[in-house]
């Protein structure tokens, strides 16, 4: 009986054991993934920061060719100083979305124009934007796929549990606005 009752002891002190053990492993796992979040979130920010700096020089450029486009350059202006503004991931995504659709309709009346078309600093400017956009999609799959992976540990059971105890919460993914399903219309 003596052996028995041992054996049971060690078994239940082992469990007793790895339960808060276990507990530590899943909330260091999602402290390491909410960190991945906020970090893939810097490098959008920070493509997002590229963007924002480049479009004054784009529009001064096109400015100069199509001044009765004035309608134009104050939606692109508005844009980027509600992105300016924007605190929080949801209203910068927001922001940088209506930005996006502004800049789309600035490169379209930009068509327009053939002499700005052969603008060497346009072309040079246009190129720069358009890396930059690459590199945003870039940094904004990385930052959903961060996403996708804490969404994913927060709600698996047992992880679940302790996101619960200590208030870890979904979060948001990069969404594209629906305008943008649509591409520009050019007209000349």
């Amino acid at each position: 009986m003596t052996n028995k009752l041992r054996s049971l002891f060690i078994i239940i002190t082992v469990l007793c054991l790895m339960i808060p053990l276990t507990g530590c492993g899943t909330y260091n796992t999602m402290v390491t993934l909410d960190e991945e979040v906020k970090e893939a979130w810097a490098q959008v920010d920070t493509q997002l920061q590229r963007r924002f700096d480049l479009i004054p020089n784009l529009v001064e450029t096109v400015k100069g060719f199509a001044a009765q486009e004035k309608d134009v350059f104050i939606k692109v202006t508005e844009a980027r100083a509600r992105v300016g503004g924007a605190g929080n991931i949801p209203d910068k995504i927001k922001a940088n979305n209506q930005l996006t659709s502004a800049l789309s309709r600035l490169l379209v009346v930009a068509g327009r124009y053939p002499g700005l078309k052969s603008n060497t600093n346009f072309i040079r400017l246009q190129d720069e934007l358009a890396g930059t956009e690459n590199r945003i999609a870039v940094a904004r799959r990385r930052y959903n796929e961060a996403v996708k992976r804490y969404n994913v540990s927060i709600r698996r059971f047992p992880s679940n549990l302790v996101a619960k105890a200590f208030d870890f919460e979904k979060a948001s993914f990069y969404e594209a606005p629906q305008a943008a399903a649509e591409p520009p219309k050019v007209k000349f």
